[in-house]
């Protein structure tokens, strides 16, 4: 028998605290620590495994010899097996071999392994972190740039398809990332990258969404110091990183968290309430003490150790619902007779307030998907607690919206404009993600009607009024340029694209975009308050347009913005606005930098005329491109004498039935702005 000596990092209080679902730095004390006994360097072993009737490591340092290297159970009831090896030490392999109550024998990975075998290989490695941070400017400042009135467009990337090498054999290593693809999103403007999730996954087209090793960045791209060292890069160049995390549900793979001990002690053994019918894997127990230890430990874990500036929790409308994708007579209901996991429920929110008190200056983010009341909103007011929700309803329907061909969306009007009913309710974020771009979905720019040109100016139009709209942003990689193929899991984005001037032309406004986003106190300081919205004239369904103000703090620096969604010119189009003086085009998605025909701007100055209309007592006329947005800022060094007229405006009509014969569509040609103008 191998030596194992009796050594333990765990306090009495340390399992008081385990046992009472409180202890949130688990990975302090479980997992596998190399560390000094009486004199000897090795590695200090401990695991959860309480219905186990032995627990021992094997590794190659006693041949997986199950009966080598015995731990010993604690004598408290905290059922942590534990014990000390000298001269175990960094990058060894190892599994704890479990000798369950049925007489079983498992072979389980570490759930607090910090470092993992590449699959298809499952084994756990020794590991230590030892890293010296240079992003001390980025830490120190981040509680300045951080918080609801600040930007964020974030750029989404699965890190292992962003770019390929070797004739797309190979991703991108993490050190080469830091080279690359820091660079890249810097010089795009966003102000943050989110990563799909990097923990430790057996299947790689999973997408990292069915997580083993929570603790451990995938070790496909290099090691825990590596993935370090991106983070670092990022954050010397000023930009925040966001993780996908995963508390929703784990895979059942053997070497994982299922079944871990020979019973359900992750899980729940009812499948009613332990399976997941979508994704044929396993729930967390959120009612088990121990369970939110470990996940709350988790997502503190990223946090500290690797400086992460935030989280965006996967798949909560899966936690919140007991029936979620489950027909009648397959859930439990909760303890009221109710369809709510009152359980989730209250994890979810000891997850918020603990993040937001340890670290403050970081975010949480939802995905939920339906109208749960209060999700962005403080835990004492009865929310969940998460700093922003993504805006599902907007998405949806946005797309759907920009599905019909122009001539038809006269009849979609609602579509483009519910989302204002319910914009505030929540601080929304404005997602088109990566679920948007798979199974048979296309692409952004194939979902777009009309011929290529169309089909860009539609993409260009789409993002301009994403990133003027209420809410920040989150755009998936390759949605950018108009990656023209649906997202591969097997393949890299189409970098090749860029080198064309329609993709290139997107890829500049969507830059053009994320800087003046970021530089417009108008989109940003109220842009989750009803204060930073004004509609002009949502009601123009007949020429398939809207316009809208955006305020920040100072109410004389409002932006106009004005979208046309129909590749017919609107010339003279009579926008009303608040304030009088001498109004200018600060961007206009028809420049030809961008791809646009570059014929229809508004150059020098727009005068208002002090007449009243739609309901506002200055107007000015400007010239619309097809399928274009035009935003408007107030030049307050120019003060021009305002002509004086007063005429009512007209109230918008109702939207006209959708008629029983469709119209035939309208022929555009390839360069609509070059066609006869039809005068609004």
């Amino acid at each position: 028998m191998g030596n194992v000596l009796n050594h333990s990092l765990l306090t009495d209080f340390d399992t008081g605290l385990f046992g009472a679902g409180k202890h949130f730095k688990l990975y302090e004390k479980l997992g596998s620590h190399i560390i000094e006994v009486d004199g000897q360097w090795g590695t200090y072993f401990a695991v959860w495994a309480p219905n186990a009737q032995a627990v021992s490591v094997v590794g190659n340092f006693n041949h997986w010899n199950r009966d080598s290297h015995p731990l010993a159970a604690r004598w408290d009831s905290s059922g942590i097996w534990e014990g000390f090896i000298p001269g175990i030490g960094k990058g060894e392999l190892y599994k704890y071999h479990i000798h369950a109550k049925d007489g079983r024998h498992l072979q389980k990975g570490d759930p607090f392994a910090l470092f993992w075998e590449i699959p298809p290989n499952t084994a756990s490695i020794v590991w230590d972190l030892e890293y010296e941070w240079k992003d001390k400017d980025w830490m120190d400042n981040r509680k300045n740039i951080s918080g609801l009135d600040k930007p964020y467009s974030v750029y989404e990337v699965h890190i292992g398809t962003w770019k390929k090498i070797h004739g797309g054999t190979r991703s991108l290593s993490y050190r080469e990332m830091a080279d690359e693809m820091v660079s890249y999103v810097k010089e795009m403007g966003f102000t943050h990258v989110e990563f799909l999730p990097v923990m430790e996954h057996p299947y790689f087209p999973s997408w990292g969404y069915q997580i083993t090793g929570y603790f451990a960045p995938t070790s496909r791209f290099g090691t825990p110091e590596d993935f370090m060292y991106l983070m670092d890069a990022f954050h010397q160049a000023g930009i925040g990183v966001l993780l996908d995390w995963v508390p929703s549900h784990f895979p059942a793979d053997a070497h994982g968290l299922a079944d871990f001990d020979g019973t359900h002690l992750y899980d729940h053994a009812d499948p009613r309430k332990g399976f997941h019918p979508d994704w044929k894997s396993c729930i967390f127990n959120y009612g088990r003490n121990e369970v939110r230890s470990f996940l709350i430990s988790n997502a503190l874990f990223w946090l500290e150790h690797y400086h992460v500036d935030g989280l965006r929790v996967d798949a909560v409308a899966s936690m919140l619902y007991l029936d979620y994708s489950r027909a009648e007579g397959e859930w439990i209901p909760n303890e009221f007779g109710g369809n709510e996991n009152t359980e989730a429920i209250s994890f979810l929110k000891e997850f918020n307030e603990t993040v937001y008190k340890e670290y403050p200056d970081t975010i949480t983010i939802a995905e939920e998907s339906t109208a749960w009341t209060g999700v962005s909103r403080p835990t004492f007011t009865g929310g969940l607690g998460f700093g922003q929700k993504w805006m599902m309803g907007w998405m949806h329907d946005t797309l759907s919206y920009f599905k019909h061909d122009p001539i038809h969306r006269q009849y979609h009007h609602n579509e483009i404009t519910f989302s204002l009913v319910y914009a505030f309710s929540e601080n929304f974020q404005l997602p088109l993600s990566h679920d948007e771009v798979v199974h048979g979905k296309g692409s952004l720019i194939q979902r777009m009607p009309g011929d290529e040109w169309q089909r860009f100016a539609n993409l260009r139009l789409l993002f301009g009024y994403m990133f003027t709209h209420p809410g920040t942003q989150l755009l998936f990689m390759g949605g950018e340029f108009g990656q023209t193929s649906e997202w591969s899991i097997e393949k890299g984005l189409e970098w090749w694209l860029t080198e064309f001037e329609y993709h290139s032309g997107l890829q500049a406004w969507v830059k053009a975009l994320n800087q003046f986003y970021r530089s417009s106190p108008a989109l940003v300081e109220k842009q989750f308050s009803p204060e930073g919205f004004q509609w002009i004239d949502h009601g123009d369904y007949q020429n398939s347009s809207l316009s809208y103000l955006r305020y920040g703090n100072d109410k004389e620096k409002p932006l106009a913005i004005i979208c046309n969604f129909t590749p017919v010119v609107r010339e003279n189009y009579k926008v009303g606005l608040p304030l009088a003086g001498t109004w200018k085009e600060v961007l206009n998605s028809d420049g030809a930098a961008y791809g646009g025909s570059g014929a229809v701007q508004n150059k020098g100055a727009l005068k208002t005329t002090q007449e009243t209309w739609h309901g506002r007592p200055y107007n000015v006329s400007l010239n619309l491109p097809p399928l274009g947005i035009v935003v408007l800022e107030l030049d307050k060094k120019a003060q021009p004498a305002t002509k004086t007229r007063t005429v009512a405006a007209a109230k918008p009509k109702a939207a006209p039935a959708k008629p029983k014969a469709k119209p035939k569509p309208k022929t555009t040609k390839a360069k609509p702005a070059a066609a006869k103008v039809k005068k609004a």
